[in-house]
């Protein structure tokens, strides 16, 4: 091992040792160069360290080595095991003095993995970092967003969903989080705008996951997070995921989801740049599958070219769906023959599939006559007055009562944050110049 080397190794030591953490992690960034071009010996510097003891030295070897990862070309499988031990005997209290760090080092492993189909490993790593640094279990970091981009490649949700049906009341900012250490860094610097791109892309491959395994609703919530965000400009991300809020929005109400109108970029930047799928929304509109069937063909290229192809089928599914409910509002009975003719399915045998699928669902209420092939529409049977209702109505009150607490907590905190007060007072001092121009610009006819 270099002299180099050597002194890092004694510099983690000593100011380990000594707890002095928060100085370790101001001086560390300033080795990750020397780490990089010493790829080739940095196990032996991991077998001088301690994960526990000295997990800020690790950590930033691990760094060093996943810079290095595509030209060293080191073995998948042990640098996967590697991170997992790290992130299953580190001290978390010493990471958070480095938080940028670990956050790059989390988004350069998803690289890594991605890069060499093995998204599945990587997956319960990642849980395990996000339950380390977060400090809220409704907070959300830059990891979230890593850890729903493998699961999307891997077609495995078990562990991400959970992370996203808890609802997110606190942001963790690398750029709060990472000032100190930026201003500490020399050659090796992290993008503080990133804080942007990992909360867009949490909400667009969030909505992404919704959507295969066809919770809509939820689906449509995450893609209207994302493409309501406040912004100067439009994003990629945001594009993306506008074409796909359309879609799930035909899928979930039959027509375009209702979005604020302070939201500037959607009407100025992203219709112009999704006109298939504006013409999409139009002929759905129609009811007319055929018609449907037409434009999806007409813009399969577009469509595929967006991995949108599959969405559309579903929106082409949905409109079947909601013709064959329409028919229930006007019809007792309908032979199968005539449902298939009326809602432009191929065949009776077709239309049988689909109103068994929408019965088993609760989409619609009604029974078919296997003998004579007809259909009998129903009411809903539901009278609201059994105990499972009204446990459900009261389950639903206590969740309504326990947002409004949350928001007002949360409002309550924004008032009282010195940067609101300071901005508020600000644009009351505007006002007042706005209304008392003479008063205040020194007209010289006063």
């Amino acid at each position: 091992m270099g002299s180099a080397l050597e002194n890092y190794v004694n510099q983690v030591r000593t100011l380990s040792a000594s707890g002095s953490y928060r100085e370790l992690a101001e001086e560390l960034p300033e080795s990750l160069s020397l780490l990089a071009r010493n790829w080739s010996i940095l196990d032996n510097v991991l077998e001088t360290l301690d994960m526990q003891q000295h997990s800020l030295g690790v950590l930033y070897v691990l760094l060093a080595k996943l810079h290095s990862a595509s030209t060293a070309n080191p073995e998948p499988v042990q640098l996967i095991q590697l991170m997992r031990d790290f992130v299953q005997r580190n001290n978390a209290e010493q990471l958070r003095y480095a938080v940028c760090a670990f956050y790059e080092t989390c988004h350069l492993f998803t690289e890594f993995v991605v890069q060499k189909n093995l998204s599945i490993l990587g997956i319960r790593i990642l849980s395990r970092a996000i339950d380390q640094i977060r400090q809220l279990d409704t907070q959300l970091t830059p990891i979230h967003a890593d850890l729903c981009l493998l699961s999307l490649k891997a077609k495995n949700f078990s562990v991400v969903l959970p992370y996203l049906d808890t609802d997110i009341t606190d942001i963790s900012t690398v750029a709060a989080e990472c000032k100190t250490q930026q201003q500490q860094q020399s050659q090796h610097t992290v993008d503080a705008n990133n804080d942007a791109k990992y909360f867009l892309l949490y909400y667009y491959y969030g909505g992404m996951i919704y959507t295969a395994v066809k919770s809509y609703e939820r689906a449509l919530y995450f893609f209207e997070v994302c493409i309501t965000t406040p912004a100067m400009a439009m994003s990629h991300i945001m594009l993306e995921a506008y074409k796909k809020f359309l879609m799930v929005s035909l899928i979930v109400e039959g027509k375009i989801a209702y979005i604020p109108k302070n939201t500037q970029v959607i009407g100025r930047f992203m219709k112009p740049m999704a006109n298939h799928y504006h013409d999409l929304v139009n002929v759905y509109a129609n009811s007319s599958s055929e018609e449907l069937r037409i434009i999806i063909l007409k813009y399969s290229e577009a469509f595929t070219r967006d991995n949108n192809m599959g969405l559309a089928k579903q929106v082409a599914t949905s409109l079947y769906k909601r013709n064959i409910q329409r028919l229930t509002k006007t019809f007792l009975t309908l032979s199968l023959s005539d449902v298939a003719s009326r809602v432009q399915l191929s065949s009776a045998v077709e239309a049988e599939r689909y109103i068994l699928n929408m019965i088993k669902s609760g989409e619609i209420y009604a029974s078919i006559n296997q003998k004579d092939g007809m259909v009998l529409f129903k009411d809903d049977p539901e009278k609201y007055n059994s105990p499972d209702m009204f446990l459900n109505v009261q389950t639903n009150i206590t969740q309504v009562l326990d947002q409004v607490k949350q928001i007002n907590k949360m409002e309550e905190e924004i008032i009282l944050n010195p940067l609101y007060v300071k901005k508020a007072l600000g644009s009351q001092d505007d006002d007042l110049t706005s209304q008392h121009p003479k008063t205040f610009s020194g007209d010289p006819t006063d």
